[in-house]
C-alpha cells in the first residue's frame, strides 16, 4: 500500500523543478504558484507588483516551500532576459513555465457605449500584446533555456499558457479578449508540434482554459457590493452546470498535473476548467 502511494506522489510530484509562473501577482497566478510549490517546486513569483511578488514568495516560504519574487513586465523582452539570468544564476535552470499574466482591456470591449465599429485600433493593439505577446515573449526568453545546451532531441521542459473559455465560446462585448486567447490556444497548439518534433518529445506545451473565476478585473462586472449577483452574474450562473463560480485553487490540480510526469503524454491539449460552462447549450 506505501509503496503504491509513494509511486502515486512520485507521478505528480514536481520536487526539484524550477517553475515560472508569470502574472504570479494575480489572484489566479498566485494560487497557481502556491500550488506547484506545495508539490515540491522552486518556484519563481514573476509579476509588474514588487511588494505582491514578494508577499507571495514569504507566503509559499512559510509554509515550507522554495520561492523567489521577482519583477518584469511580460511586455519587456529587457526585463525578462535578466529575470531568467537571475534564475540561471541562484538555481542553475528552468524546468517549467506557467504563463499566467493576461486580461481584458475594456476599451477593447463592446456594450450600449461603443460598438464594433468603433472599437479602437489602440485597444486592440493593447488586449492583443498582453495576451498574445505576452505568453510569446516570456516562451521566447525562458523556452529557450529548456532546450539550450541539449542534445538534439533530448530536451525537457513543460509550458503550460492560460487561455480562457471564451477562445471557444466568444461572450458578448469582449471581442478583443476572445480573439486574442483564441489566439494563445492556436500558438499552444503550434508549438506542441514544433518544439517537440524539434528539440524532442519531451518539451511539451498545453494551456488550461479557465471558466468564471472571481478576480481583481471580474468581481464588479459579476458580484454586487452586498454580495448578490450582478445581471451578468446571474446569467453565467443559469448557463453553468456546476452553478457557481471557480474558486481559485480549482486550477491547481490541472496546472500540477500538465507540468508533472503524469502528463509526459500530453501535448498540444487545453483542458478547460469551467464547471460545464462550455459544454451547455442552454437549452
Amino acid at each position: 500500500m506505501n509503496s503504491s502511494n509513494d509511486a502515486s506522489k512520485a507521478l505528480f510530484s514536481l520536487s526539484g523543478k524550477v517553475v515560472i509562473v508569470t502574472g504570479g501577482t494575480g489572484v489566479l497566478g498566485g494560487t497557481i504558484a502556491r500550488g506547484l510549490a506545495e508539490q515540491g517546486a522552486k518556484v519563481v513569483v514573476l509579476g509588474r507588483r514588487e511588494e505582491k511578488a514578494k508577499e507571495v514568495a514569504e507566503e509559499i516560504e512559510n509554509s515550507g516551500g522554495m520561492a523567489m519574487p521577482l519583477t518584469a513586465d511580460v511586455l519587456d523582452r529587457t526585463a525578462l532576459e535578466s529575470a531568467r539570468e537571475t534564475v540561471l544564476n541562484h538555481w542553475d535552470r528552468i524546468d517549467v513555465l506557467v504563463n499566467a499574466a493576461g486580461g481584458n482591456v475594456s476599451r477593447a470591449t463592446v456594450g450600449d457605449k461603443q460598438s464594433f465599429f468603433d472599437l479602437p485600433k489602440e485597444a486592440l493593439g493593447e488586449v492583443f500584446d498582453l495576451n498574445l505577446l505576452g505568453t510569446v515573449l516570456p516562451i521566447q526568453v525562458f523556452g529557450e533555456s529548456m532546450v539550450e545546451s541539449k542534445e538534439p532531441g533530448w530536451a525537457e521542459g513543460s509550458i503550460v499558457n492560460v487561455s480562457s473559455m471564451t477562445a471557444q465560446r466568444p461572450l458578448t462585448g469582449v471581442v478583443g479578449y476572445s480573439a486574442a486567447k483564441a489566439a494563445v490556444e492556436n500558438l499552444t497548439r503550434w508549438l506542441a508540434t514544433n518544439l517537440a518534433r524539434r528539440y524532442g518529445p519531451g518539451m511539451r506545451v498545453n494551456a488550461v482554459a479557465p471558466g468564471f473565476f472571481l478576480g481583481e478585473q471580474n468581481r464588479a462586472m459579476l458580484v454586487n457590493e452586498d454580495g448578490s449577483l450582478t445581471g451578468r452574474g446571474e446569467k453565467i450562473i443559469e448557463h453553468t452546470p456546476a452553478g457557481r463560480f471557480g474558486e481559485p485553487e480549482e486550477l491547481v490540480g490541472a496546472v500540477v498535473w500538465l507540468c508533472s510526469p503524469a502528463a509526459t503524454f500530453v501535448n498540444g491539449a487545453v483542458i478547460p476548467i469551467d464547471g460545464g460552462f462550455g459544454a451547455f447549450s442552454g437549452v
